[in-house]
């Protein structure tokens, strides 16, 4: 018999000082190859998954956030310094997390690639998702 509990996505940072659950599959998942996103988590691509705020608790610790620009804030945990969070302050309604901090990421897979304008030459994205040069609705 699967219980309510089994049903939630979890997740963390590499140290384990940040662990969370969601209660709801996301409503949206992308690649972001933005050149915040590559600084932010040392990597050319981020991979993201978005929730309903509500949808998200902190089961252990909170992210440190940062300030990358006006209205968006990057969590990650202080004591290792995994990139665990993004949100925007201009839709406090909506909470972005890493797919690569499940403790399942294949649970969730991403749909389309945004900025795809900032990868490098030598980074060939070969799937058949839908790709942005800038954000979606940017085109």
């Amino acid at each position: 018999m699967t219980t309510q509990n089994d049903q939630y996505l979890q997740g963390g940072c590499l140290c384990g000082a940040l662990r969370y659950k969601v209660s709801a599959q996301p409503f949206d998942s992308d690649y972001c190859h933005c050149s915040q996103c590559q600084k932010s988590t040392g990597a050319m691509a981020a991979c993201w998954m978005d929730f309903k705020a509500d949808q998200v608790t902190w089961l252990q610790g909170s992210p440190k956030e940062y300030a990358s620009s006006d209205s968006i804030r990057r969590g990650f945990c202080q004591q290792c310094g995994t990139s665990i969070s993004y949100r925007s302050t201009d839709y406090p309604d909506y909470y972005t997390l890493s797919i690569a901090s499940l403790d399942d990421p294949n649970t969730v897979a991403p749909r389309y690639h945004i900025y795809t304008d900032n990868q490098p030459d030598w980074l060939k994205i070969d799937d058949d998702l839908p790709k942005y040069r800038q954000s979606r609705s940017e085109g």
